[in-house]
C-alpha cells in the first residue's frame, strides 16, 4: 500500500515540453483524489527545463523533508550541442542570434579542451535565462524583459565529461556525458564550451540520466505512474497520522528511558580507591 502522508519518492521520466511544476501538479491531484484530501504536500527535489527530459525525483509527504538531500547528489546528463551558432537563452527557447566560424574544430581539439578547462572544479555564470535571483527576483523575468542582468559566477565540480558522439568535420555536432555537482547549467556548459573552442555553442537537446543513484532505467513516464497510482492501495489519512503519533510514543519513550539509564548511571557513587 500506499502512503503519501508519511511520504513516497516517484522515479518520473519527464517527457519533452512538459514542465517540472506540471509534473508534480499532475501527481498531486492524482493523490487528492484517491486519499480524499486536498492536504497533500508535493514536490520535485531538481528543475528539469521544459526542454530537457529525464530523471525527476517527486516526493510527498514526510519525504519532501529529503528533497535538499536528494537535490545535493551528484547528476549525469546526456547533452547534445550544436557548434558555430549561439542563442540568449544558450537552448532552444530563443532564436539564434550569432553564428561563428566552426571548421577549425576537430575531436582533438574537443577533446583537450575538455580535459583542460572543464574537468574538476571550474567557475560557472548561470544563464540570465534561469531561477537565479537578481535583486531578489528571478533572473529570467528581468532577461525576458531585455534587462541587463548580472549574476556572479559559482565554482562547481565536473567530475566527468565525455564525448558519446561528434559530427565533425562534416556537420558541427556534439553529443557529451557529464557528470556534474548540484546547481550545474548545462546550457551556460555549452556556451563556455563553444567560446573556449574558439567559436560558439548552445544547447540543442539535453536528457538528464541520473540523479545520485537513481538512473533514468529506474523511471517511468507521468502517464505510467498516474496509470500505477489509479490501480494503488493508499494508506488513509487517519490511518498515516495514528501511525506517526504511535511512531513519535514509541520514540519519545526510548529517549526517556535512555535519560533516565544516563541519570542513573551519573547518579551512582563513585568507588573510592584503596
Amino acid at each position: 500500500m500506499l502512503n503519501p502522508i508519511e511520504g513516497e519518492i516517484f522515479k518520473v521520466d519527464k517527457a519533452l515540453g512538459v514542465t517540472s511544476f506540471a509534473v508534480v501538479k499532475k501527481v498531486r491531484a492524482v493523490l487528492r483524489t484517491h486519499l480524499g484530501t486536498r492536504n497533500v504536500k508535493v514536490g520535485h527535489a531538481g528543475t528539469l527545463d521544459p526542454l530537457a527530459t529525464g530523471v525527476l525525483l517527486v516526493c510527498t509527504g514526510h519525504a519532501t523533508k529529503r528533497i535538499d538531500m536528494l537535490q545535493a547528489g551528484v547528476k549525469e546528463y546526456v547533452a547534445d550541442l550544436r557548434l558555430g551558432e549561439t542563442t540568449p537563452s544558450y537552448d532552444r527557447e530563443t532564436a539564434v542570434d550569432a553564428t561563428y566560424e566552426w571548421h577549425h574544430i576537430d575531436l582533438e581539439l574537443v577533446e583537450r579542451v575538455l580535459h583542460e578547462q572543464f574537468t574538476g572544479s571550474i567557475q560557472q555564470v548561470p544563464p540570465a535565462f534561469s531561477a537565479c535571483k537578481v535583486d531578489g527576483k528571478p533572473a529570467y523575468k528581468l532577461a525576458r524583459k531585455g534587462k541587463d542582468v548580472e549574476i556572479r559566477p559559482k565554482t562547481l565540480v565536473i567530475d566527468e565529461i565525455e564525448v558519446l558522439h561528434c559530427g565533425l568535420p562534416a556537420e558541427p555536432t556534439l553529443q557529451l556525458r557529464v557528470v556534474c555537482s548540484k546547481g550545474t547549467y548545462i546550457r551556460a556548459l555549452a556556451r563556455d564550451i563553444g567560446e573556449a573552442l574558439g567559436s560558439g555553442a548552445h544547447l540543442t537537446a539535453l536528457r538528464r540520466t541520473r540523479v545520485g543513484d537513481i538512473t533514468i532505467d529506474q523511471c517511468q513516464t507521468l502517464e505510467e505512474l498516474v496509470e500505477q497510482l489509479d490501480e494503488e492501495q493508499y494508506v488513509s489519512v487517519e490511518q498515516a497520522e495514528a501511525e506517526r503519533l504511535e511512531r513519535e510514543r514509541i520514540a519519545n519513550r526510548e529517549r526517556a528511558a535512555q535519560l533516565q539509564a544516563r541519570r542513573r548511571k551519573t547518579s551512582l557513587p563513585k568507588q573510592e580507591k584503596d
